[in-house]
């Protein structure tokens, strides 16, 4: 069965199908010789039959043959569907998906082989009587299949592989993300208190305003009060002062920290860039209006 890329294993499994499939065959060609025994039994008692009577038999005896060979051909079919579905079931276990060819059940030089090949098996009777162990569903290591497997591991190790190394770059993306989120986080927070203080400053030129507007409308009032005026200007020009110089170094520690950031330093070296090629520029043109 070389000729049909049978290997040991499926030379075996054809040979038990053959072995099923002629007891069955057996079976019913016996049912059919006894519907003719039976027939020879109960109707061919006397030495001459009219015409009628022998149609009679014969429709008798199809009907009766008719229903058994019909009986047969359904139950092969019904069996051959029941080995495929094993066949389909074993193969998707493997990730396999088998397709049948229904026009090569017809091919008449594969049937011929096929009935040589029974023939020479079965020939000899204690061959025919031979037990085959039933096989087991194991791994296949036939090459197509192992290599199927196998392809089919790499590209997933591969893919998996790929997998690994993108969440690598995303965690590393993430953990920038969040740098840069807390820098922006702290000089938000730093930018709300220098608002606050600004607010500060405001209230208190408000109060210094009117402090000042008080002051002049207290011009007519005793010395004494003018000196409780005048000390309390000088004590709000102090704190003003003091907010002030709270203000510019809050400032000169925003400005320092947003130096220190990616943005500013991508400016900065934008700006650079852009002053040497003016720089380059500007000597080119020195350099052309000395030659002309």
């Amino acid at each position: 069965m070389a000729e049909f890329g049978f290997n040991e294993h499926h030379q075996n499994e054809a040979i038990n199908y053959m072995r099923f499939a002629r007891s069955k065959r057996a079976i019913r060609l016996k049912t059919i010789d006894s519907c003719f025994e039976d027939l020879k039994d109960s109707r061919l008692v006397d030495e001459t039959f009219t015409v009628d009577e022998v149609r009679d038999m014969l429709d008798g005896l199809q009907l009766v043959v008719r229903g058994e060979v019909e009986t047969e051909l359904i139950n092969t079919a019904h069996t051959n569907v029941l080995l495929l579905r094993q066949l389909f079931s074993q193969a998707e276990k493997f990730y396999l998906r088998l397709q049948t060819d229904i026009s090569e059940l017809e091919n008449r030089e594969l049937l011929e082989q096929v009935a040589e090949f029974e023939k020479t098996e079965f020939k000899n009777p204690n061959k025919t009587n031979q037990q085959i162990s039933k096989p087991k569903l194991s791994p296949l290591n036939e090459g197509g299949v192992s290599e199927l497997l196998n392809k089919e591991i790499s590209r997933l190790q591969e893919e998996k592989d790929k997998l690994k190394g993108r969440l690598r770059t995303l965690e590393t993306q993430a953990m920038g993300a969040l740098d840069e989120k807390t820098k922006a986080e702290r000089a938000l927070k730093n930018l709300q208190k220098v608002q606050g203080e600004q607010k500060e400053i405001t209230s208190l030129e408000d109060t210094v305003a009117a402090l000042q507007e008080d002051y002049q409308k207290s011009l007519s009032v005793n010395a004494a009060s003018q000196r409780d005026l005048q000390d309390n200007l000088v004590s709000a020009k102090h704190d003003l002062l003091r907010v002030q110089e709270q203000l510019a170094l809050a400032e000169k520690e925003l400005d320092r920290k947003f130096q220190q950031t990616s943005a500013y330093r991508n400016m900065k070296e934008i700006l650079t860039k852009k002053n040497e090629q003016i720089k380059d520029i500007r000597k080119r043109l020195s350099k052309y209006e000395s030659d002309e």
